[in-house]
C-alpha cells in the first residue's frame, strides 16, 4: 500500500492536476494533500476533488511552528496520518504519468532500494525558464552523479522531493522530517539520512515518468532557485567560487578577447568573424551536448548565453541570501543561517 503526500500552498494554478493523476495510480490506496494556510482558491478546489475522488483527505497544517520549514511541517503532518507502508512524498505542481508507482516500486525491488526518487522531465514555456532551468540541471548533472548516488559503497546521497518514495518503516527510523525540520534543501537532507544508515538508494531521471512546472512566472523561479542554489552548490563560499570559475566560458572569451585584438591591430573584421565563431562553438558546442544527456531540447542552446549571466546572478544571490540576508518562499521568510 502506497499513501501519497502532497503539501500545498497557494497551487491553485496546478493541484487539480496533480492530485488527479497521482489518484489514478493503482499502487497508491490514500492520496493526503496538506493545504498549508493557502490564500488563493487551493482550498476550493481540494473540497470539489473530494467529491470526486474518494482516496483524496485533506488536512490542514496548522501554524507553523518555530523551527520548522512550512514543507517539512506539511509533509510531516501528511505522514504522521499516512497508513500506507511506502510513502510517496510528490509535489503539486507535478503530472504523474500512467505507471509511474509500479515503475518506483519496481525500482525499489530491482536496485534494493528504500528510497527511490526520480528528476522529473521539466516543462518550461516562457524566456526565462528555457534560460535557467536547463543550465541549472545541466551543472547539477555535472556534480550530482547517479551512479556515486545509487553506489552503496559511496557516501553521495541526493533525492528529489518532486518524486520521492520511501519505506514507511525507514522513514520512522531515520527520523523523518522532523529530524531535518529546518532544512530547506530537504529532499537531500532525508537522503544522506537513509543512505548514512546503511539502506540503498536509488535516483535518475527516467522519461515518461512524472514531469513538472515548477514555476510560472520568473519571480517565483528567482525565488525557488536563490533559495535552493547554494546549499545544492555545497552551503560554503569557496564551493561558490569552484562553480562560479566551472560554469563562467572562461576560455571562449579569452579567444574572443585575443581575437578581438588581433582585428584592432591588423584592421581586418575577419578575425572578429572568426573570433565571433570559434566563440560560439566552444560555449555552445559542450552545453548542446550536456543538453542532449539530460534529455533536454537542443533548441535550448540558443539560450546558453543569458542561461549562463542567470545562472550566475542566481547562484550569487542565493549565497548572500542564505548567509547575510532571508530566504523568502511561498510568502514565508526563512533567515539567514537557516540550513
Amino acid at each position: 500500500m502506497v499513501s501519497a503526500i502532497i503539501p500545498a500552498r497557494n497551487e491553485e494554478a496546478s493541484i487539480a492536476r496533480a492530485v488527479e493523476s497521482v489518484a489514478a495510480q493503482p499502487e497508491i490506496a490514500e492520496v493526503i494533500v496538506v493545504n498549508d494556510q493557502s490564500s488563493d482558491r487551493t482550498g476550493v478546489i481540494l473540497d470539489a476533488l473530494k467529491a470526486q475522488i474518494p482516496k483524496l483527505r485533506v488536512l490542514e497544517s496548522g501554524a507553523l511552528p518555530a523551527g520548522w520549514t512550512g514543507k517539512n511541517h506539511a509533509v510531516s503532518a501528511g505522514a504522521a496520518a499516512a497508513r500506507g507502508d511506502w510513502l510517496l512524498f510528490t509535489d503539486a505542481d507535478t503530472v504523474h504519468m500512467p505507471g509511474s508507482t509500479r515503475r518506483a516500486l519496481n525500482d525499489a525491488t530491482d536496485h534494493d532500494a528504500v528510497l527511490v526518487s526520480y528528476s522529473p522531465e521539466q516543462e518550461t514555456k516562457t524566456f526565462w525558464e528555457r534560460a535557467l532551468i536547463p543550465f541549472i540541471y545541466c551543472r547539477l548533472a555535472a556534480k550530482f552523479s547517479y551512479a556515486r548516488i545509487n553506489d552503496p559503497r559511496v557516501p553521495d546521497a541526493a533525492a528529489n522531493g518532486q518524486f520521492l518514495l520511501i519505506l514507511r518503516d525507514v522513514y520512522a527510523a531515520v527520523g523523518g522530517h522532523a529530524a531535518i525540520s529546518g532544512k530547506v534543501l530537504e529532499d537531500v537532507a532525508l537522503a544522506r539520512r537513509v543512505k548514512e544508515r546503511g539502506h540503498g538508494i536509488y535516483f535518475t531521471a527516467p522519461i515518461g515518468i512524472v514531469r513538472t512546472r515548477m514555476y510560472r512566472s520568473f519571480g517565483a523561479m528567482w525565488q525557488g532557485w536563490t533559495k535552493n542554489l547554494y546549499p545544492l552548490v555545497g552551503g560554503r563560499p569557496a564551493s561558490v567560487l569552484r562553480e562560479l570559475a566551472a560554469a563562467t566560458p572562461w576560455e571562449p572569451v579569452a579567444f574572443f578577447a585575443l581575437f578581438f585584438w588581433q582585428a584592432v591591430q591588423a584592421h581586418a573584421l575577419v578575425y572578429l568573424f572568426l573570433g565571433f565563431l570559434i566563440t560560439l562553438a566552444l560555449c555552445h558546442i559542450p552545453y548542446a551536448i550536456a543538453l542532449y544527456r539530460n534529455l533536454f531540447s537542443l533548441s535550448c542552446v540558443q539560450y546558453y548565453l543569458p542561461g549562463s549571466c542567470l545562472y550566475a546572478a542566481a547562484l550569487i544571490a542565493s549565497w548572500w541570501k542564505t548567509t547575510r540576508g532571508s530566504v523568502v518562499w511561498k510568502g514565508r521568510a526563512y533567515p539567514a543561517g537557516t540550513a
